[in-house]
């Protein structure tokens, strides 16, 4: 793998690190020391699920393991979780505990970045609702959460 792709796939690593370092701290640090502190572990990076349409497939074009026809990745998701996992073991981040949310989408973005024993947390979910009524309760979970030192 060239250092050009590398890049491009760290890029999608990062993402969650503006929540592991607070975004003043993780603006001011240069990528190499960002991956230098993510080797070191004892961070708990937060992302999203990979790219997914808007809308629920149709029962013809859904995943056949999709049972309750939930949204799913689309191309550029699919890629995009592959590279993700494929970078963090490219660059040797330590990943611990793996929490998911029990939407269909978040469980594809983990299974194709092959990151190990994920468990399933219900305060994760959208409960169907596409993250358009989450409470300040399930907020307020996951603020305390990430502060929990791996």
């Amino acid at each position: 793998m060239n250092k050009r792709t590398l890049g491009a796939r760290l890029a999608l690593v990062l993402l969650g690190l503006a929540v592991t370092f607070g975004v003043a701290d993780a603006q001011e640090r240069s990528p190499n020391e960002l991956v230098k502190a993510l080797q070191s572990g004892g961070y708990a990076l937060v992302m999203r699920h990979a790219s997914s349409p808007r809308e629920a497939p149709s029962k013809e074009s859904a995943n056949a393991d999709n049972t309750k026809l939930e949204r799913q990745l689309d191309e550029a998701g699919r890629s995009g979780a592959t590279s993700m996992g494929e970078a963090i073991r490219a660059l040797r981040i330590p990943i611990g505990i793996v929490l998911t949310s029990p939407t269909y989408r978040a469980m594809e973005t983990v299974r194709l970045a092959r990151l190990d024993s994920p468990t399933t947390v219900s305060e994760l979910g959208d409960s169907g609702q596409s993250m358009q009524g989450v409470s300040e309760a399930l907020a307020g979970w996951l603020r305390t959460r990430v502060t929990e030192v791996p």
